[in-house]
C-alpha cells in the first residue's frame, strides 16, 4: 500500500496543517490501495504564497532553459511508465495494456511536446508601430480530473510551466497517486523550488480554496460541468482567468455509405475506452434508418467482445468504473434508459457474471434511443451506448447539435470529402473523420457547456500568457 504523509510545497516535502487522511481504494479488488493527506485552505496558502515568491524569478527565466527542464522532465518521467501504469490501473481501472500507452506514455511526452511549441512560438512580434508581447499570467492552479489522473496534468503544467507561470496542483482525490510520482519528478530533474506545488485534498475543501485565492491568476480545471461552473463562480470573485475543460455527450454518425462493421468498431472503441470514462466518448451512436437494424446487430456484437475483467490481464479489454459511486450512477442510468422506453439490446444493471467484486459494468447497447432521453443528454461515464436513428444529412447533424455539450464528435462515411463536410457542420471542438486520430499540437478542447479555452500545442500554450501591446515602439 503507498502511504503518502506530506504534500510537495516551495520545492520540499512538508507535513500538512491538519491530520485528515484519505484512503484510495484499488477499482477490481475494493481493497485500500493508498492514502494520503486531506489538506485545507492553510496548506493552499502555503503553496500559493510558494508560487508567488518563485514567480519573478521562473518568468525571467530564458524559453531554452524552460525547454530544458521540459525535457528532464519528460525523460525522468518516461522512465516510471510501468510504476504510473500500475498505480493507474489500480486507482482507475484501466486495463494495463491501456494503461502503458494512454495514461503512462502519452503524458511522458507532452512536456516534450512543449519544448518543441516553445521553440518556436513568438513570443514577441512587431505589428506596424507595435511590439506585440506574450508574458506568463502568474501563479496558476490546476485542479485535475481522475479519469486520466496524470494525462489531464501534464496537459497542464507541462505549458504553463513552459510559459513561465508557476503552478499549485489539486490532483483528484479519488486518483492521486501518480501525482505524488511527479512531485518526486519536479525535485529529481531540480526544478526550482515554488515553480510546482502539491496540495491533495477534496474539491470542496482544497478545489475551492484553490479557486477563490486572491493570489492565484489563472485556474486550469478540468471536470464536470456542475463543478465546472462552482469553479467559474469562485474564480469570478477576482476577476481571474478560467479554462474550463468539461463534459460531452459525443456524437457519431455513421453516413449511408459507411462500412457498417468498420464505422460500428470506432465508435464502440471509443465509446467503451477506459470504460466510457472519457469526455470525449462517442457515446450517442446515429445511424441511418436504412441501415438501423445491421448497425444494432453489428453493435451488439462488437459490444459482447468486450469482456469485463481484471485490468491486469495483458488480454482485458473493460476493466471496472472507478468507484462505487460511479458503478452505482452508471446502474442508475442504465434502469433510467429501460423506464423511458430504450430497447435494452446488450448488457444492463447486473454485475458482469463471475465479477461480484470490483466496480464492473456490463458493456451495454440501447437502441430505438430518441434524443431527448436521458440516456441521450446526460454524460453517464461508463460504458453505455446509445443508438440512435435518422433520416438523412441534416437529420443527423439536427440530432448531433441538439445538446448542452460541444467537446467531440465522429463522422463515418465511404466518401470521405463528404463526411468532412458533415463534420464541419458539427457544433464540437474535434471530429473525427473515419476513425480517430490523435494530435497532440492539435487544440483540444468544447464548444457550448463544454468548456472554455483550448489545451494542447501552441494553443495550450497561449492560454497561460497574458498579450500586452507597447506602442510607439518604432517604424514598422
Amino acid at each position: 500500500m503507498q502511504v503518502r504523509e506530506q504534500l510537495f510545497i516551495d520545492g520540499a516535502w512538508v507535513q500538512p496543517s491538519g491530520d485528515g487522511t484519505i484512503d484510495v481504494v484499488n477499482a477490481a479488488t475494493e481493497q485500500v490501495m493508498g492514502r494520503i493527506p486531506a489538506g485545507d485552505a492553510t496548506d493552499i496558502d502555503r503553496a500559493v504564497a510558494a508560487a508567488k515568491a518563485a514567480f519573478p524569478t521562473w518568468s525571467k527565466t530564458s524559453v531554452e532553459d524552460r525547454g530544458k527542464y521540459l525535457t528532464r522532465l519528460a525523460d525522468a518521467l518516461g522512465a516510471r511508465t510501468e510504476e504510473i501504469a500500475l498505480s493507474i490501473t489500480g486507482e482507475v481501472g484501466t486495463p494495463i495494456a491501456v494503461s502503458r500507452m494512454a495514461q503512462a506514455t502519452f503524458p511522458a511526452m507532452a512536456p516534450n511536446n512543449y519544448a518543441q511549441v516553445l521553440a518556436d512560438f513568438p513570443f514577441e512580434e512587431r505589428l506596424g508601430t507595435s511590439l506585440i508581447v506574450r508574458e506568463p499570467i502568474g501563479v496558476v492552479g490546476c485542479i485535475t480530473p481522475w479519469n486520466y489522473p496524470l494525462n489531464q496534468v501534464m496537459a497542464k503544467i507541462s505549458p504553463a510551466i513552459g510559459a513561465g507561470c508557476t503552478v499549485v496542483l489539486k490532483p483528484s482525490e479519488v486518483a492521486p497517486l501518480t501525482a505524488f510520482i511527479l512531485a518526486e519528478v519536479m525535485e529529481e530533474i531540480g526544478l526550482p523550488a515554488g515553480v510546482f506545488n502539491l496540495v491533495t485534498g477534496t474539491g470542496p475543501v482544497v478545489g475551492e480554496a484553490l479557486a477563490s485565492h486572491p493570489d492565484v491568476a489563472m485556474i486550469s480545471f478540468t471536470g464536470s460541468t456542475r463543478a465546472g461552473k462552482r469553479v467559474a463562480e469562485l474564480a469570478s470573485g477576482t476577476v481571474k482567468k478560467v479554462a474550463l475543460e468539461l463534459g460531452g455527450k459525443s456524437p457519431f454518425i455513421i453516413l449511408d455509405d459507411a462500412p457498417i462493421d468498420d464505422a460500428v468498431k470506432a465508435g464502440l472503441n471509443s465509446a467503451y475506452f477506459n470504460g466510457g470514462q472519457t469526455c470525449v466518448a462517442l457515446t450517442r451512436m446515429l445511424a441511418p434508418r436504412s441501415k438501423y437494424e445491421e448497425v444494432v446487430a453489428a453493435a451488439k456484437t462488437a459490444a459482447e467482445g468486450f469482456n469485463p475483467g481484471d485490468p491486469m490481464d495483458e488480454t482485458t479489454r473493460l476493466g471496472p468504473m472507478i468507484s462505487e459511486t460511479q458503478r452505482d450512477r452508471v446502474r442508475g442510468f442504465i434502469n433510467k434508459g429501460i423506464e423511458e422506453g430504450a430497447r435494452l439490446v446488450t448488457g444492463g444493471a447486473d454485475a458482469p457474471d463471475g465479477l461480484d467484486t470490483g466496480y464492473f459494468i456490463r458493456p451495454t447497447v440501447f437502441a430505438d434511443v430518441t434524443n431527448d432521453m436521458t440516456i441521450a443528454q446526460q454524460e453517464i461515464f461508463g460504458p453505455v451506448l446509445s443508438i440512435i436513428p435518422y433520416d438523412d444529412d441534416d437529420d443527423a447533424v439536427a440530432i448531433a447539435n441538439d445538446t448542452i455539450y460541444g467537446l467531440a464528435a465522429g463522422v463515418y462515411g465511404g466518401d470521405k470529402e463528404r463526411a468532412i463536410g458533415v463534420a464541419r457542420r458539427i457544433e464540437a471542438g474535434q471530429v473525427d473523420v473515419n476513425g480517430p486520430g490523435w494530435n497532440p499540437l492539435a487544440p483540444f478542447g468544447g464548444y457550448k457547456q463544454s468548456g472554455l479555452g483550448r489545451e494542447y500545442g501552441k494553443f495550450g500554450l497561449e492560454e497561460f500568457l497574458e498579450v500586452k501591446s507597447l506602442q510607439n515602439f518604432g517604424p514598422a
